[in-house]
């Protein structure tokens, strides 16, 4: 029988507590500790078998850790905590800001590559499960169009980033998709759409004492790369409500692919997400992959990966003989 794969959460917030669930849902993975920057007694998990300890002594756990998932936000934590945890030990995480994609994935590679460690990023549902199904869309209809709508949904990464702009207490983003763009995807035309026309951005902000709320809104509207390219709507909202109808994270999304084969015959190949939980699905993800990552580097695969590396097989528990049984 082979031994448990031995899993590490650095950060246990909504997707660390996600992965922390995912893990109790995979009979090949135990969880050997959550890692933490806040004081580990004020750090309440969902089974109290599970120690916490401090962010601060990770490095003394790298003979007893196999894969360390990174729950941090991808605006401020993951590139420094990134490229560090690399050079310690195997890691997944869930890098979302697509345009540092590459930069990203030089600095692990950089990282984890001399030390033998092999960090895989990036993953979660987009990117990553999404990122899959544009390449397959391409792959297969080189002739066309590949077209990703997310929402409506509220986003993990936007939503750090607006917390994160000074003056802002508490928030939420959500994204919306424009109805309209996407049936006449649909329909096998091929619109050029801009990213304004794809989807608007709405904002529910808490402000902090004292803040100015023209100055808060200001700096969230002009945000590269989260909010700049959208129209962006922000909603001032008091504490009470935010609690009461801002709890609950569902998203959502769809990548279709509208090309044509070698007839001209228009065909349209569509994937579609609805998630009653963003963080609970992006952590079921990365624990999936953690699972691959470890495979990875006990065949000797180090350096940076990403999904679109990753053979499916290397995701399920099963071996590849029940896998062809079962599956294919």
């Amino acid at each position: 029988m082979q031994p448990k794969i031995r899993i590490g959460i650095a950060g246990y917030g909504n997707l660390g507590r996600g992965v922390e669930m995912a893990v109790a849902q995979s009979p090949d993975m135990e969880l050997v500790g959550v890692f933490t920057r806040r004081d580990p007694a004020s750090v309440s998990l969902l089974s109290a078998q599970v120690p916490v300890y401090p962010q601060a002594d990770i490095s003394q756990f790298q003979d007893r850790i196999d894969v360390l998932i990174l729950c941090g936000g991808s605006k401020d934590d993951l590139p420094v905590q990134g490229p560090a945890m690399a050079a310690l030990f195997n890691t997944v995480d869930s890098f979302d800001t697509h345009a540092t994609i590459p930069e990203y994935y030089a600095a692990l590679d950089e990282a984890a590559k001399p030390a033998g460690k092999t960090a895989l990023l990036s993953v979660g549902w987009d990117p990553g499960l999404f990122s899959l199904n544009r390449l397959y869309g391409e792959a297969i209809l080189p002739v066309g169009e590949t077209y990703t709508f997310w929402g409506k949904g509220l986003s993990q990464g936007h939503s750090d980033a607006v917390r994160r702009v000074p003056g802002v207490k508490a928030g939420v983003q959500y994204t919306i998709p424009a109805e309209p763009a996407i049936e006449r995807v649909r329909s096998g035309e091929l619109p050029q759409l801009t990213t304004r026309e794809k989807h608007r951005r709405e904002c529910y902000v808490v402000l902090a004492e004292g803040a100015e709320a023209s100055e808060v809104e200001q700096a969230i509207v002009s945000m590269p790369h989260y909010f700049a390219d959208y129209d962006t709507a922000v909603h001032f909202i008091s504490e009470e409500e935010l609690r009461r109808d801002h709890a609950a994270m569902p998203h959502g999304g769809v990548v279709i692919r509208s090309g044509t084969s070698g007839a001209g015959t228009t065909q349209v190949v569509e994937y579609t997400l609805k998630l009653g939980s963003n963080p609970e699905f992006t952590a079921a993800v990365l624990v999936a992959y953690a699972r691959a990552t470890w495979r990875l580097n006990q065949q000797g695969v180090v350096g940076a990966q990403t999904v679109l590396d990753v053979a499916p097989g290397l995701l399920s528990p099963k071996s590849p003989a029940e896998l062809r049984k079962e599956l294919l």
